[in-house]
């Protein structure tokens, strides 16, 4: 009857400290990838169904997409857990229209960032090149990692995303870039 009553507070200690570890664990993974206050959550997604028009992962249930054009959908975009919905991968965003490659000078916004686009400009008079550039807002996906300044990124063009960004990222390239960003001239 002792040895019973030993067991069974044995069990129920395991349990407890089971059940806390579970809290803590799931506690952890929650906060890696929740730092809004409303629940995210993918479109069209049914998180208590069987049944399911989404691709599943390791991790559960994902929803994503490939953007064609040859471009490959990032490892993070299908295994990763963080919600946007801007993203040309996981999110309701058609890439149609131009492409474009442009180098980044600034990552201080969140999930976009500036790239900038270097060409060249005739002037009849002199029959001549100047040097000219524009700078252009891009949506960029959390499925590509942290992006540098000086890195080169492939932007395809999709619809307003907000009121300046119509471009998203389809593809980072790691490029070092010595001395300033922005005082370099590339032609892409």
């Amino acid at each position: 009857m002792h040895k019973i009553r030993v067991q069974r507070v044995k069990e129920v200690e395991y349990q407890r400290i089971k059940n806390q570890y579970l809290l803590i664990k799931k506690n952890i993974l929650w906060q890696t990838f929740k730092n809004q206050r409303a629940f995210q959550k993918q479109e069209g997604i049914f998180q208590n169904s069987k049944k399911l028009l989404a691709k599943k992962t390791s991790k559960g249930v994902r929803y994503w997409k490939e953007v064609g054009l040859g471009f490959k959908v990032p490892k993070d975009a299908i295994e990763g857990n963080y919600i946007d919905k801007k993203c040309p991968f996981t999110g309701n965003v058609s890439v149609r229209g131009a492409i474009l490659k442009g180098i980044v000078i600034s990552t201080k916004m969140t999930r976009t960032i500036i790239i900038r686009r270097d060409y060249l400009h005739y002037v009849a008079k002199y029959n001549r090149y100047e040097k000219r550039h524009r700078n252009v807002p891009v949506h960029i996906s959390p499925a590509f990692g942290p992006v540098k300044e000086g890195d080169i990124v492939v932007c395809g063009q999709c619809r307003p995303l907000s009121k300046t960004v119509r471009f998203n990222v389809l593809k980072v390239i790691p490029n070092e870039i010595i001395g300033n960003v922005r005082k370099q001239f590339v032609l892409f």
